[in-house]
């Protein structure tokens, strides 16, 4: 989409974020919201909390990602398995009496601990909309998702992002373990309901009794606290908690579960199986979830290729999740065609079980090129069916604890230079990466754990001396991983600040031009925050004084990012108690920021913040108010025209003063407000709630407006989407349908409503396999999209993309020819003949030629297709770009995230 934009850069880019935010909700999600007005919905009481912004509080949105992930792929089991029991336990526990200790949870490896709190989340975010959940899922030991300072952090900014309490938060991990406490008693008393944390496998943080000794404290009394453990590796102490343990699954669920397995595959057991699979899934090893769900994956492929008695035979073998996940794997060894596609398996699988978090499809080509993207996704449809990898932040990693502990034994045990092996390939691939320098997130994540792995300390100090890598961790808030590393070295704080500050020295002498001395005022300010959050603060001063000087030589000394470095300095001054110090760069930042971005602009609510806070610590109280009403109107503002994920958790926290105000009046503004709410919900994963909020804004604008009124159709639209998302695809169908025959009565052939409705009906009836019902509809959408931007848009051959991938499905290569051949037609003269979507078509061209049994039209176009891969590589620096398609159906974000989305064989 183009946006013809005319002013400064800061104003487009705010119109490129709003434009990309309506995408994502409305083409992506396929949901609708009409823009809040700039009055307030309801009453103006200052119960209303402002955008969160948390000051320097440093965030890594991969982490993040990787909880919500975690959480999706723990409840994507469609299985209660007699939960109901423990529902009511744990529902127990939140209705008690404080005090109360944390509730265990525990049960033996893949007993579905994650499934049953995941599942009872999902009920309480339903019934208990006013109840804050913080959760934390922890993966595989060693892995950040068990690095005991990151779950604290990230457990207490969710806590002030809910109070919205914006306050300076220590980063270092002795201090943050130790005030969490302090942190959550003072956070929960501004909460209006009851908090819940809940810490799955607890037992696998790292020197987990040591660094959760809040959990021994009494908690503050409307927070309740839920661990899960493996009962094998509970620690002593906390046995004698209240404890919830999780019972081998009786015969009724190890029949459901292999029976949906089977089913699944269109497989049908005779008695003689069942009975046989039921006497196995007995004891203690045999009857928890993941094996039973493994068992019946294994059995429904067994029983696609001929041969269940004889897998049968060798699944009743094994004794344990281990040995049953060896099974597994074998049985896809077995499937592949040759010895070089077996080793490249075991590759695969060796070089992600040493990796730290993971390993990607790009990196996984990079280090084995003669790996094709077809063998790759092969092998990762087969390993995830078989529950033994996933995607975790676009990284592929092993789905549950067992099956890594499988791979080590099965191909590492024999020989420790194994292991030694592979991590030396996966050092020097990523030392590769440094070299060329290409600090991503990837390589500080992975080079400096492996070479702590390895106990190379030579080495892991001097990448530790690699700016951009030390930059790169501290930036994304993982401060206790980069002081741990320096720790290994045998440096102390003093000693590291000097090293550090003499390596800025050196890289400084080589700094020419404009874009090099902006990149070093930000090595300079990193070093100082660095040094600032390790209490080192006569250090700090510095590098965040020298990163000012620079940004106001190189830029300009009005210049945005000179008000950063102002800000950053005065951090320190007000630590120092140096306050006249820290008012005048305070003051001056301010004026800076007002500036450069207009006096309502968060940046500028934050500096009024720091000063309120400045002036709070001198006893001003008086000014300090003052300023801090002044921020919070901005705050407020911007909150209601950014929609940003703060402003969920405000409509989240005010969802039953909403709720009450709807109960009383039918009214248009009302039903929006519901639909907005609704889609909120949606958004946050919480479609339950989104539901409820969504039917009683149809059913209110049906009441009020008539059943055919172009909202209703809105109402229908989102409800449909939150039915596709449930894989409800019937009744997403019907409300689908409604909605459309609503909009083609009641707005213009090109309006982008119609076509939002046209796209995602035909993208449905495409899942549902009713291909022929969905032509119509993606002719149409290319009808529209020709009325909307010309017949030669870029959007319009995506739309004729979309037309021939159905035709090639449905077996018409004829029709899907001329179609493929304008767009391509289309996209060279729209973005040249080397644009990576031009090389797509190509490919695409290529293959229906090859079927046509036009083999060296084939070759011509294929080998114009792979030019302009190559010359796209290069342009990136020799980093692969996306091997996703740029043309195509857009599903759903949340599909598109999903780790358990993959590509079934033959699809292209």
């Amino acid at each position: 989409q183009m946006i013809d934009h005319v002013g400064g850069v800061e104003e487009g880019a705010y119109e490129i974020y709003n434009c990309v935010e309506k995408i994502i909700k409305q083409d992506i999600l396929g949901c609708e919201t009409t823009e809040l007005e700039d009055k307030d919905l309801g009453n103006k009481e200052e119960s209303t909390a402002p955008e969160e912004v948390f000051g320097d509080v440093l965030w890594d949105a991969h982490d993040e990602q990787e909880q919500m992930e975690a959480f999706q792929q723990a409840s994507s089991s469609t299985c209660e398995l007699g939960f109901e029991k423990y529902f009511e336990r744990l529902n127990d526990l939140v209705a008690a009496p404080a005090p109360i200790p944390p509730l265990l949870v525990s049960g033996g490896p893949g007993s579905g601990k994650s499934l049953l709190l995941s599942k009872w989340i999902q009920l309480q975010q339903k019934h208990s909309p006013s109840t804050l959940i913080l959760y934390h899922f922890v993966g595989r030991p060693r892995s950040t998702s068990s690095e005991s300072s990151l779950i604290i952090k990230r457990l207490t900014l969710k806590l002030m992002q809910h109070s919205w309490l914006v306050s300076p938060l220590t980063l270092d991990p002795a201090k943050l373990l130790e005030e969490f406490p302090r942190w959550l008693e003072k956070l929960s008393a501004r909460h209006q309901g009851s908090i819940i944390i809940i810490i799955d496998s607890i037992d696998q943080i790292q020197q987990a009794e040591k660094h959760m000794k809040w959990l021994i404290d009494p908690l503050p009394v409307n927070v309740r606290v839920i661990v899960s453990v493996n009962v094998e590796t509970c620690p002593q102490a906390w046995r004698l908690w209240p404890t919830l343990h999780l019972d081998p699954l009786n015969s009724k669920d190890v029949k459901s579960l292999i029976s949906a397995e089977c089913n699944s595959a269109n497989v049908k057991l005779t008695k003689e199986q069942e009975k046989k699979l039921e006497r196995h899934c007995r004891s203690a090893t045999t009857c928890n979830a993941l094996y039973v769900t493994l068992l019946g994956r294994i059995i429904a492929c067994a029983g696609n290729r001929g041969n269940i008695d004889e897998t049968l035979q060798q699944c009743l073998q094994c004794q344990d999740t281990v040995s049953l996940y060896r099974l597994a794997l074998r049985s896809i060894r077995e499937s592949l065609q040759s010895d070089k596609e077996k080793g490249l398996l075991r590759e695969i699988l060796c070089v992600i079980a040493i990796s730290h978090n993971g390993v990607s499809e790009v990196e996984l080509m990079e280090l084995y090129p003669e790996l094709s993207s077809a063998v790759l996704a092969s092998f990762v449809h087969s390993l995830h069916k078989m529950c033994l990898l996933t995607y975790g932040c676009g990284l592929l990693k092993f789905q549950h604890l067992q099956a890594w502990e499988m791979v080590r034994l099965e191909y590492m045990e024999e020989d420790g230079s194994v292991i030694s092996a592979y991590r030396q390939k996966l050092v020097e691939y990523f030392t590769v990466q440094l070299s060329r320098d290409r600090v991503t997130w990837r390589s500080a994540d992975e080079l400096p754990w492996l070479f702590q792995q390895q106990g190379d300390k030579q080495k892991l100090h001097k990448c530790l001396l690699n700016l951009f890598v030390s930059q790169n961790l501290y930036k994304r808030g993982h401060f206790a991983e980069l002081l741990s590393y320096w720790q290994l070295v045998g440096k102390d704080k003093s000693s590291m600040a000097a090293e550090y500050f003499d390596s800025l020295k050196a890289y400084e002498k080589s700094c020419e031009g404009e874009e090099s001395m902006v990149c070093l005022a930000d090595l300079y300010e990193t070093l100082g925050r660095f040094l600032k959050d390790l209490g080192l603060l006569s250090q700090a001063v510095a590098p965040l004084q020298r990163s000012l000087e620079i940004r106001e030589t190189a830029l300009d000394p009005d210049h945005p990012r000179v008000a950063q470095s102002l800000h950053q300095l005065a951090g320190v001054y007000v630590q120092w108690k140096k306050f006249g110090n820290a008012e005048q760069l305070y003051k001056q930042a301010l004026e800076i920021s007002e500036n450069a971005y207009g006096a309502e602009h968060p940046r500028v609510a934050r500096e009024l913040d720091a000063l309120a806070t400045l002036y709070q610590k001198q006893n001003k109280y008086e000014q300090a108010e003052q300023l801090r009403k002044k921020s919070f109107k901005i705050r407020q503002k911007a909150a209601r025209r950014k929609g940003s994920l703060c402003g969920f958790a405000l409509l989240r926290q005010r969802a039953l003063q909403l709720e009450e105000l709807t109960l009383g009046k039918d009214t248009p503004e009302n039903a929006r407000t519901l639909n907005e709410l609704g889609v909120l919900y949606y958004l946050q994963n919480n479609l339950e709630t989104a539901e409820l909020f969504l039917k009683r804004s149809l059913e209110m604008r049906e009441r009020v407006l008539g059943p055919e009124h172009s909202d209703c159709a809105q109402s229908l639209n989102n409800l449909a989407a939150l039915y596709n998302e449930k894989k409800h695809y019937d009744k997403a169908e019907e409300l689908y349908e409604r909605a459309l025959d609503i909009r083609r009565r009641a707005l213009a052939p090109d309006h982008p409503s119609l076509a939002y409705t046209v796209k995602h009906l035909a993208v449905l009836y495409k899942k549902m396999g009713k291909l022929e019902k969905a032509v119509p509809l993606y002719e149409l959408a290319v009808e529209i999209r020709q009325k909307s931007f010309g017949p030669r848009h870029p959007s319009v051959a995506t739309a004729l993309v979309n037309l021939a991938v159905l035709y090639c499905q449905m077996k018409k290569q004829i029709e899907a020819l001329p179609l493929y051949e304008r767009a391509l037609k289309i996209y060279e003269d729209s973005f040249g003949h080397m644009h990576p979507r031009v090389g797509e078509t190509l490919k695409n061209l290529a293959v229906l030629s090859y079927e046509g049994g036009d083999f060296a039209k084939a070759a011509e176009l294929y080998k114009r297709a792979m030019e302009i891969k190559e010359a796209e590589t290069l342009l990136v620096g020799g980093k692969a770009a996306s091997r996703n398609s740029s043309s195509g159906d857009a599903f759903s974000l949340k599909s598109a995230l999903s780790p358990n989305i993959f590509l079934e064989p033959g699809q292209r």
